[in-house]
């Protein structure tokens, strides 16, 4: 519930359109929901504009499937990350409309379509391996209320890739760079653009680059001052910043 949804129960109350106690078993909830195995978070929107995620690994199918109608129930895009086919069969069992991004192993189910974003939020990728944490953070941004477009396969081994792209990129209000191997992208994009980019180092390249190590520490070590980074494959971070950035008026 957010803080729209809370003034439309008060003015319903106030037109007498709901009773007090009506309003108050629908505002019960509202801190957080103890379902024995989880604390539901109703409160998040609130205090940070956004519901809150579920994480899948370490959930059963039936834990995931609770939480996932909990969040659901109290009118929120739902988003879940690092899913099962197991736990996306659970939910699909309720939710029709629950949708499966394979690439980005997450479910999302949108219930409120508005734009709350003020920009294009740019979601780049270095090579075709990478695009299963680019999506991450493309459906993270989208289900968090933001047009997004996406530039993949762009990597600096092809530089002219990414040039021939120069005028997309200058269109985002927030890019997020997704790169393995030694992690160069983001200083290149970083240089091309006059907004902040969202480094994120994957786990992609051969031994030396230690799992992501290598390409964590590239960006760390970036020369573009306008380059921040994530942690390794967390493209989901890198969405849920990119839409708070993309908020700010």
């Amino acid at each position: 519930m957010n803080s729209e949804a809370i003034k439309k129960l008060f003015d319903q109350v106030k037109r007498g359109k709901l009773s007090p106690d009506e309003a108050v078993q629908r505002l019960k909830h509202l801190p957080f929901e103890d379902l024995g195995f989880a604390n539901v978070d109703h409160h998040r929107t609130l205090r940070v504009g956004m519901p809150e995620v579920i994480f899948g690994p370490g959930k059963s199918p039936q834990q995931f499937a609770q939480i996932f109608a909990r969040l659901a129930d109290h009118g929120h895009n739902v988003l879940a990350t690092r899913v099962s086919a197991e736990q996306f069969r659970a939910v699909k069992r309720k939710f029709r409309k629950a949708e499966l991004h394979e690439l980005a192993r997450a479910i999302t189910l949108t219930q409120d379509k508005t734009i709350y974003g003020k920009g294009t939020i740019i979601v780049v990728s270095a090579g075709t391996g990478d695009i299963p944490v680019a999506e991450e953070a493309l459906v993270t941004a989208q289900i968090m209320g933001n047009q997004v477009k996406h530039v993949y396969d762009v990597g600096v081994a092809g530089i002219h890739r990414l040039l021939a792209r120069r005028e997309v990129l200058t269109q985002a209000r927030v890019l997020i760079v997704c790169a393995g191997m030694e992690g160069a992208l983001p200083s290149v994009v970083g240089g091309l653009v006059g907004v902040p980019v969202i480094a994120v180092p994957t786990s992609v390249g051969y031994g030396a680059s230690y799992e992501g190590v290598a390409a964590l520490l590239g960006m760390l070590n970036s020369c573009a001052s306008n380059v921040s980074v994530v942690n390794i494959d967390n493209g989901f971070g890198a969405g849920y910043v990119a839409s708070i950035i993309n908020r700010l008026e």
